[in-house]
């Protein structure tokens, strides 16, 4: 009797034992999938828009009456400084007098040339002629311009205000210009504009960029293509962003802890810094030379689990 009551109680206990390993074993495992360590890296944003190329600032050059413009004295292209006759003119009283002088015969047209001069313009300021609009002997109201001129060429781009906090006035800016496009020149921002406009239901904000070295054939209304660089830095110590969840605006990491026999895992949160979109700056929350790891659950065994019930 006492022999098959040890018995039972082994086989109990054999039973227990079975089932305690074979309901460890059906549990789902913690597996690493990856794993990863902080490690240096050189960062640089940046981003792409497209704009063009314009006067930085362009006057139309007039005359203060009705007149007939009588000579002009520069073409476009040709640099000119404030002060300096550009154009005569006669207003419409001198252009019917000489006329009729010219009528009489030469010495009285060349009498009244000396006695009733022409008006001159001058240029307001220091540029060029950016554009030519009319030609000696046309008739013109004091609405008409005659010629127009341009302080500098720049180039001009939109930003959206998502952006707005990556521009700054001194900031590099390369460009690369469709009538050369494997060509690089170097700009910087000069001007941002403090109003805003509406383009397609976006918020955009102009900015001037003064090229440091133009090519030769500059001008108004080429496409431009500029890469702006919004920040950059150099060894930050990072990790991909693979291993980054974020969750209500929290930033977190699974990072491996304890020895090899006896492995834990840790949930942190963390603050990061600049990113490129495939790596993240971590500013706090992980140490140098420990590891982060992503984890997965054993498919094999959760599958065993599912068919036994």
């Amino acid at each position: 009797m006492k022999k098959k009551k040890k018995l039972i109680i082994i086989c109990i206990g054999i039973f227990i034992l079975i089932f305690i390993v074979i309901f460890y074993l059906s549990l789902p495992k913690q597996i690493i999938e990856q794993e990863t360590k902080l490690a240096p890296r050189d960062f640089r944003m940046e981003f792409r828009v497209a704009g063009g190329v314009t006067a930085r600032n362009m006057i139309p050059i007039k005359s203060p009456v009705p007149c007939r413009i009588e000579e002009i004295l520069v073409n476009e292209g040709d640099i000119v400084k404030r002060g300096q006759i550009i154009f005569w003119v006669s207003s419409s009283e001198r252009a019917a007098m000489i006329d009729a002088a010219r009528a009489v015969g030469e010495s009285e047209f060349k009498r009244w040339q000396k006695i009733y001069k022409p008006m001159p313009i001058v240029a307001p300021m220091n540029g060029f002629i950016i554009r030519r609009e009319k030609e000696p002997g046309q008739t013109i109201t004091q609405t008409e311009a005659v010629l127009r001129m341009a302080d500098d060429l720049i180039v001009s781009i939109n930003i959206d205000e998502t952006d707005f906090r990556y521009i700054n006035i001194g900031n590099k800016v390369n460009m690369f210009l469709d009538a050369y496009p494997n060509q690089c020149f170097e700009g910087i921002i000069e001007h941002i504009s403090y109003d805003s406009a509406n383009i397609n239901n976006v918020i955009v904000y102009e900015v001037k960029i003064r090229p440091l070295k133009k090519p030769e054939m500059f001008r108004s209304g080429m496409t431009a293509t500029t890469i702006i660089i919004a920040d950059s830095k150099e060894g930050a110590l990072s990790i991909s962003n693979a291993f980054i969840n974020e969750n209500s605006g929290k930033k977190t990491i699974m990072v491996k802890t304890g020895n090899s026999r006896k492995r834990k895992f840790k949930i942190r949160e963390i603050k990061t810094g600049i990113s490129d979109g495939k790596y993240t700056e971590i500013l706090s929350g992980l140490n140098p030379g420990e590891t982060v790891v992503l984890l997965k659950q054993n498919k094999k065994r959760k599958k065993i689990i599912m068919t036994k019930k």
